[in-house]
């Protein structure tokens, strides 16, 4: 058995000459110097200090040496490896900084520029204006009733009093989906001798309140209503309207002034003093028309030519909207002993309000749609 060959010289591997192990260094530095970016770099990596890269074969040949010659060769490549790793690491802190500095430039955003390059809606002022409207009745404890708008000819009309001639009932003045038959006597609510119409009030809110609902009867109903009305600066064909009833034993004409003087006074402020001038409508006996003091000059114009007010006229008042207490014809129609119960019941335009509390001038330019209308209200919640 032959002994140890001690005169083995590793150099004579070509993958272990110093040489060659310089060139294969060179060869990585000088690509890794090439890598123009993150992703150039990784496989400059791969190629050169990854498991198939020359080096790494290099590094398996050492295995095969005699152990006196392990150690010179494994400095070599370690040196060459190590070289290799230092050099990767710099390059990719390079490009990581070259790339976090371009994305700093291309993403950057630019936090003078106005915020507000996209204007911000607003709920339409009559929607606030509702809805201011109910929280001043459901803070008395009122309730909010809502209907249908295309209604009943008998809701709309019959069951209020107005009788089968009334002009109100023509088609100069009302729209109708179905057109109503008079070779009858009317018929109630879903019978099919009843005309349906586009309700021209919320009237007929009250009347299914009075028909569903257990006595006392408090209720406000706010919405939509359509009367055969030119578009102009005062009158639309489409508009909304709040009505409020009240049924109860012993309510007066008092109980009526009472509840829109807190009305108004919440909805224009205190001291808005009103009054009740007589009139006449046929769900109501007796009938009102209920005037506040104008809410600009407070009565100051009146009289006055050296302060004339645009918002009355320089009258001293405004016009608000009709009341008084509920016919007895209407109670009956629900139902309702008249001996026993009364009512009161208003009704007003809340376009009209929103044009007396805001001075908005032309009623156009409620339903038009343009935001520069809407956006000065705001967002009032």
């Amino acid at each position: 058995m032959s002994a140890p060959n001690k005169s083995y010289d590793p150099v004579e591997v070509q993958a272990l000459k110093p040489e060659e192990i310089d060139r294969v260094r060179d060869e990585a530095l000088a690509a890794i110097a090439a890598a123009g970016d993150l992703a150039a770099l990784r496989e400059v990596k791969t190629a050169h200090a990854g498991d198939r890269s020359p080096l790494a074969l290099a590094n398996r040949e050492i295995g095969a040496l005699p152990p006196h010659a392990k150690a010179d060769a494994g400095k070599r490549v370690g040196r060459a490896r190590g070289e290799v790793g230092q050099a990767l690491k710099r390059r990719q802190e390079e490009l990581e900084a070259e790339r976090d500095a371009r994305v700093l430039v291309e993403e950057a955003v630019d936090v003078t520029l106005p915020y507000d390059r996209t204007p911000g809606g607003a709920r339409h002022p009559l929607t606030t204006l509702s809805e201011r409207i109910e929280d001043i009745f459901t803070a008395m404890s009122w309730e909010v009733a809502e209907g249908p708008e295309v209604e009943a000819e008998w809701f709309n009309f019959d069951a209020l009093n107005i009788a089968p001639d009334h002009p109100a009932r023509s088609e100069q003045d009302t729209f109708f989906v179905r057109g109503p038959q008079r070779d009858g006597a009317p018929g109630r609510g879903d019978d099919d001798e009843t005309g349906v119409v586009l309700r021209t009030h919320t009237s007929p809110v009250q009347i299914r309140s009075m028909l569903d609902r257990e006595l006392p009867v408090y209720v406000i109903c706010p919405g939509r209503v359509y009367r055969t009305d030119e578009l102009d600066a005062t009158h639309t064909p489409v508009f909304m309207q709040v009505e409020g009833l009240a049924v109860d034993e012993g309510l007066t004409m008092a109980d009526l002034k009472g509840t829109l003087d807190h009305m108004v006074s919440s909805l224009f402020g205190e001291g808005v003093r009103t009054r009740l001038r007589p009139d006449h409508f046929p769900f109501t006996e007796p009938s009102a028309e209920m005037d506040m003091v104008c809410f600009v000059c407070r009565g100051a114009s009146v009289g006055n030519p050296d302060r004339p007010c645009r918002t009355c006229g320089s009258e001293g008042w405004i016009e608000l909207g009709g009341c008084g207490m509920v016919n007895p014809k209407v109670l009956v129609a629900c139902g309702i002993d008249p001996e026993r119960y009364s009512g009161f019941a208003f009704g007003f335009g809340i376009e009209r309000m929103l044009m007396f509390r805001h001075n908005v001038e032309d009623m156009r330019d409620m339903v038009e749609g343009d935001v520069r209308f809407t956006r000065p209200f705001g967002m009032e919640i």
